[in-house]
């Protein structure tokens, strides 16, 4: 998933254009977007949109933005959602790996109620939102099989740190943020997870965008959270591999598979050893045609 867009789940109109914009992933959102005398009417909107997208052969993934475990919400989330099944939910203010074992046992109990497969729902979090999980990343890594990514977010964190601001005079994030950020990343890569990046928040900043884009992706992110239509042609185009990276990644794994026993081997001049297999086998996997 290279685009994950958050749509309001209240607003039809939305919904409907974010299905058409390319995303790889839309993202039905219950909490932050809606506020809470819309809560219960948003529920019923995205039982409806999931009921009818569902239906569709050629449309994005599919993930809901459920409340925070702590609010008190999460299950009146999950009841209305789960009768027409998203491909998964997106976990706010998760402080651990235990939040990503409680959200599974709550699928699971749905799950069997509407006779889905056991852990056919999977799991992205959100890590980063409150202090106390900043030291928790490392219980990520096997915590569920259910889970497909983490993100990071600084909105939140910034309100739970008491911040005047989380970005630096030059528009950049400044050093809390960026730890925030580098600790997602390792803490995916430890969980076998796929590293999505925060959103950029000022969506007409298309230049700023790109750059956020650019970096992530050299750092080892392989997605980027969108809050509007006009941010998923970029990040589309940063996080879709080039024609010569795929070529380079499919001779290397070639030239492993010729000689299976080889620790090390050239190719092109250059000497190549195991982490640039895995390199080369995870852009790979990710990479789906067009």
């Amino acid at each position: 998933m290279r685009s994950l867009l958050f749509v309001p789940a209240d607003s039809e109109r939305k919904l409907a254009k974010g299905f058409a914009s390319g995303a790889d992933c839309l993202i039905l959102d219950l909490e932050d977007s809606v506020a809470s005398e819309a809560k219960q009417p948003a529920r019923e909107h995205a039982h409806a949109f999931l009921a009818s997208a569902l239906r569709e052969s050629l449309r994005p993934r599919l993930y809901v933005r459920v409340n925070g475990l702590n609010s008190g919400l999460t299950q009146a989330d999950l009841d209305a959602v789960m009768r027409a099944p998203p491909d998964g939910i997106l976990l706010p203010k998760s402080v651990n790996g235990a939040s990503i074992q409680h959200l599974g046992a709550m699928l699971a109990v749905k799950e069997a109620e509407h006779d889905l497969a056991d852990g056919v729902t999977r799991i992205m979090a959100i890590v980063t939102e409150t202090a106390a999980s900043i030291f928790n990343m490392a219980t990520y890594a096997g915590a569920s099989q259910r889970l497909e990514g983490l993100t990071w977010g600084a909105e939140d964190l910034a309100g739970c740190l008491g911040a005047e601001t989380n970005r630096g005079a030059a528009g950049g994030y400044s050093f809390p943020y960026l730890l925030a950020r580098t600790l997602t990343l390792f803490a995916a890569a430890s969980a076998g997870a796929l590293a999505i990046d925060a959103v950029h928040g000022n969506f007409r900043d298309l230049a700023g965008l790109r750059l956020e884009c650019e970096a992530a992706k050299r750092d080892g992110f392989g997605g980027k959270m969108a809050i509007h239509l006009a941010q998923i042609e970029i990040i589309n185009e940063i996080f879709t591999p080039s024609k010569e990276s795929i070529a380079k990644a499919r001779a290397i794994v070639a030239a492993f598979e010729a000689e299976p026993h080889a620790g090390v081997i050239g190719l092109n001049g250059e000497m190549l050893d195991l982490p640039h297999l895995t390199k080369a086998r995870r852009l790979l996997a990710g990479y789906r045609e067009s």
